[in-house]
């Protein structure tokens, strides 16, 4: 039986899933381990201890300052701000994107638009956002929604485009409006296609995030890192890419099982 045929069970496929993250846990122990017998002082590639330690101190210590849990108000604080982002862009994506996607004028006068408004890089008007709306919240918000909304809407109006046309004569045959046709037979198809733009924009809206709160913020995943790395303080900063990595991968599994039982008619046609 030729390779490309041959299928592991879930044993398998488990164990398979499971090697690379051990690969790369047992490259860093080891590089870790030569690094701290050469300096027990070196802050480059702590060890497990010295980042439980850190986490210890971060997650379930009080700061004395200001008594507050440090990791867990930073958490909150990003997950605000990227919550709000991502559903302000869901929103305009949906509307937008059956919109244009639904009638030609509209496709003939905003894709090109949208199309360039895309292109652009969202890091390099973050300068200009804290100049019009400062560095608040607002900011932060907005520069998700600049960067995740436009992918979002490019990728569902394509999505409205790939409906079979026969779907659209049948019920226009049947006398359904424009609004009867958007609201029975395309936004059924594009909601599970809408879950899997929001899990593609998932790693650049962390990205454009962290960014912000890297230059202007109080608090935050993205601030804390910023904040010790003068330190070279890396017991906090491995734990807290590792806890980002998390969170985002918690929010893909989320969404993907959301997917799976609202709408299971779509992850089936996707097996086939």
């Amino acid at each position: 039986m030729r390779l490309i045929n041959r299928y592991p069970d879930k044993g398998t496929a488990r164990l398979l899933a499971a090697i690379p993250f051990a690969i790369v846990l047992a490259v860093y122990l080891i590089a870790s381990a030569i690094r701290l017998a050469g300096n027990p002082d070196d802050k480059l590639l702590p060890g497990l201890a010295q980042m439980a330690s850190a986490v210890q101190e971060m997650a379930f210590t009080q700061d004395p300052a200001t008594g507050d849990y440090l990791m867990l108000d930073d958490t909150l604080a990003s997950l605000e701000r990227l919550l709000a982002g991502l559903g302000i862009s869901v929103a305009i994506s949906f509307i937008v994107g059956i919109a244009v996607g639904m009638i030609p004028y509209l496709r003939k006068m905003l894709v090109p638009f949208i199309a360039a408004f895309s292109m652009v890089p969202p890091l390099a008007i973050l300068p200009i956002l804290f100049i019009i709306v400062g560095i608040g919240e607002t900011s932060k918000v907005v520069l998700i929604v600049i960067g995740t909304a436009p992918f979002m809407i490019r990728d569902l109006i394509m999505r409205v485009e790939e409906i079979p046309k026969a779907q659209m004569i049948k019920a226009q045959t049947l006398g359904a409006s424009t609004w009867a046709i958007a609201l029975r037979v395309v936004v059924p198809q594009m909601l599970p296609r809408l879950i899997d733009s929001l899990r593609l924009s998932l790693g650049p809206a962390w990205i454009y995030l962290i960014s912000a709160e890297a230059i202007a913020a109080q608090e935050g995943l993205g601030y804390r890192i910023f904040l010790v790395r003068r330190y070279f303080s890396m017991d906090i900063i491995i734990p807290y890419v590792l806890w980002i990595t998390l969170l985002a991968f918690a929010f893909d599994v989320a969404l993907r099982l959301l997917q799976r039982f609202a709408f299971p008619w779509f992850a089936g046609a996707k097996t086939l």
